[in-house]
């Protein structure tokens, strides 16, 4: 795998995935050893797509939480942006070091490491808590939340990013480049250019996450290779499209984090900014959603041939009524208490959509795509 500035090609048609091959992972059964994150009972493959959203991340640890400990599922490859691109490559380095048990307890340091309750620093927490403005009528938090209005060139002049440290402790880059595992994709902004950069695993670093994770109004744009980067949420959150030839399944299991949609319109100066902030974090992904329901249509009429190509099958773990207390500034806070919240939410989601939808894996999409996108 290689690092692609721009993302790698889409297929074409960029929704539609070739008819698996003889040797593809068959839905009825276990899979085979590979590239695969697979415990001893999974029966059925699925690629994971994780959203970002910063705090609201930790509602997709518990999903994947819950996942692993069922145990029936396989994971071929993992496509995420910001904190979605996180999970991913912690759960990914934690299985390669003890399996899923490993990749459990990876995500749980993780989260804990990250935590105003963490192990940060003095000066990290201080910047931890005041870029994420927890305290109303904290001097250190008021100056930061001024301080941040002009530009992060100005208020974090270090360039100081917690995240790093916590990221470059606990997995093991070297480890995750040169294994041969499951597919892995981190979406990023290219500032210059305007258009999304997708970084694949083989080249993957610490500079790479740190790049998916970067809102230009909090952190100075990471530069890779001389080419300044910014938040992969704006582009691709997640990016669905890498999948299409990066994985052999057609189950994409989409864990979603920003809400779609919210009953009441905003009036107040953060109410806007919140639902704005919801809006273009979904932006990409509906078009995706929306290609993927049009190819599909054309597969159904006959208009693509079914010996050439086949659906795609997407299915949904949907956080907006786990979420729907918690606003776009929330994605803020990073009190490990509702970090927990979180997570114990995003296990209950995850068995509720088994309970409900693994028998489908493999045969159908569980979501209506029309609904979801428009």
């Amino acid at each position: 795998m290689s690092e692609h500035p721009h993302g790698p090609e889409p297929h074409n048609p960029a929704t539609a995935v070739p008819a698996a091959s003889p040797d593809a992972v068959s839905p009825e059964t276990a899979p085979a050893a590979g590239h695969l994150l697979a415990g001893p009972r999974a029966e059925k493959a699925v690629a994971l797509a994780l959203q970002g959203g910063g705090a609201h991340g930790s509602f997709t640890w518990g999903v994947l939480d819950a996942l692993i400990e069922d145990g029936r599922l396989a994971f071929e490859a993992l496509t995420g942006a910001s904190a979605g691109a996180m999970n991913a490559v912690v759960m990914l380095d934690g299985w390669l070091k003890g399996g899923p048990d490993g990749a459990r307890e990876g995500l749980e340091q993780f989260w804990r490491e990250v935590s105003l309750d963490g192990d940060l620093g003095p000066t990290q927490r201080n910047v931890v808590s005041g870029l994420l403005n927890l305290w109303k009528g904290n001097p250190v938090a008021e100056f930061w939340l001024k301080a941040l209005t002009p530009s992060p060139y100005i208020s974090n002049p270090l360039n100081i990013n917690p995240l790093r440290k916590a990221l470059a402790n606990q997995v093991d880059f070297d480890r995750l480049r040169d294994t041969p595992t499951a597919g892995l994709y981190v979406s990023a902004t290219n500032v210059w250019t305007g258009k999304l950069a997708v970084f694949e695993r083989d080249r993957l670093t610490v500079d790479h996450l740190m790049a998916s994770a970067c809102l230009p109004t909090v952190f100075q744009a990471v530069e890779i290779d001389g080419v300044p980067y910014w938040d992969g949420g704006y582009l691709g959150n997640p990016p669905l499209y890498p999948l299409y030839r990066g994985a052999r399944t057609r189950d994409i299991l989409l864990v979603q984090i920003n809400p779609v949609e919210r009953r009441e319109t905003p009036r107040t100066e953060a109410e806007i900014r919140d639902r704005l902030n919801e809006i273009t974090f979904n932006a990409n992904l509906m078009r995706e959603l929306r290609a993927i329901d049009f190819i599909d249509g054309l597969i159904e009429e006959g208009t693509l041939s079914r010996n050439g190509y086949e659906r795609v099958l997407i299915h949904r773990i949907d956080g907006t009524d786990a979420l729907e207390d918690y606003n776009a500034a929330s994605k803020l806070d990073a009190r490990w208490k509702v970090f927990l919240r979180l997570r114990d939410k995003g296990r209950a989601a995850a068995k509720a959509w088994l309970d409900q939808h693994y028998a489908q894996v493999g045969e159908t999409c569980t979501i209506n795509l029309q609904q979801a996108y428009q």
